[in-house]
């Protein structure tokens, strides 16, 4: 499995021959093997050429930012390689048509809220009384096959993460103050949380379906829109419960990350360098993690899970096979 790499320190990226150095006046030197690199990720302030972009490029390596508060700004995506026009033409068509398109955006709610209702489900077996939220859910969730246009659909989607919300203040042993979601900014630790860890999930998304040959910016759930990789959007709300939500969960009822984790006098928006680590460390070991798929009789890892999503969706762009959604099973 190719490896990603993050950097904290402040310092320079510069390509040597075939493979990458890192100069930083911290840490010195060290020289990167790009053969098993799979994204980088710049968490300071870095100087790069655009001799290191076309190596990367060569490579299939994407870059993703973070700013000082560690919210996301971008990525440099390279140029596809495994371009190809018919599933493009497939994409086109299915958005195109509401029927299509509806279709599997319903599945994909239906995935993402069914994997909200495992957490849950999960804790309640666990001393958490959310008994009241389920029933909620399973009522909202019947609705999704009657759903006909999108903005019915995301009505009842934001309607099951609002009651999915209203229970972490009891599934988190700290003392924290959670009611609601709130982007751009967050307004206290756990929606800085929620915002650091959906990108992380959204950047691993965008480097599997870099892996295969559907294109990154036509989506279903998601309008397409300009500077955006709206297909990623769509593919994460399945593994967001998964992998972003379990995380947040683990992490602070393990007191891994705490109030001290974030710069208080900035309302909490910024983690500290420390916290960022252990975040990103935590999420890379669970994505390495294998299980035994029920499907395919072998263990996969859940990085991998990710591709299978994309492949998946690509069979029923052709025809081959319905698209089913990602659910969890154990």
């Amino acid at each position: 499995m190719k490896r990603d790499y993050y950097f904290y320190n402040d310092g320079i990226i510069r390509r040597k021959d075939n493979t990458i150095t890192f100069m930083s006046e911290e840490n010195g030197n060290r020289d990167l093997p790009i053969e098993n690199m799979g994204n980088l990720y710049v968490m300071s302030e870095m100087s790069l050429n655009t001799s290191l972009i076309n190596l990367l490029s060569k490579y299939g390596v994407s870059i993703h930012f973070f700013n000082y508060y560690s919210f996301y700004t971008g990525s440099f995506y390279p140029r596809e390689q495994l371009v190809s026009g018919n599933i493009i033409v497939k994409q086109v068509e299915f958005y195109q048509d509401n029927e299509k398109r509806m279709q599997i955006a319903r599945a994909l709610i239906d995935g993402a809220s069914y994997n909200i209702f495992r957490n849950l489900r999960y804790y309640n077996g666990r001393g958490k009384d959310v008994k009241t939220e389920m029933e909620t859910i399973e009522d909202l969730r019947k609705n999704i096959p009657k759903t006909t246009e999108i903005n019915e659909l995301m009505g009842y989607e934001g309607n099951i993460r609002k009651t999915y919300y209203s229970v972490w203040n009891k599934i988190i042993d700290q003392d924290v103050d959670f009611t609601k979601r709130v982007k751009n900014p967050p307004d206290n630790m756990i929606n800085t949380l929620i915002s650091f860890v959906n990108t992380l999930v959204y950047t691993k998304v965008l480097g599997e379906i870099y892996q295969t040959q559907l294109n990154p910016t036509i989506s279903f759930l998601h309008e397409p829109g300009t500077r955006r990789f709206s297909l990623c959007l769509d593919i994460a709300e399945i593994f967001k419960p998964l992998l972003a939500d379990r995380l947040i969960f683990s992490l602070l009822n393990r007191n891994q990350i705490t109030e001290k984790s974030f710069t208080k006098n900035l309302n909490y928006l910024h983690l500290t360098k420390e916290a960022s680590k252990t975040i990103v460390a935590e999420l890379d070991a669970k994505l390495q993690t294998t299980i035994k798929h029920r499907d395919l009789e072998k263990s996969v890892s859940y990085q991998y899970l990710i591709r299978l999503e994309c492949y998946k969706m690509i069979k029923h762009l052709l025809g081959e096979k319905e698209y089913e959604p990602f659910k969890i099973w154990w």
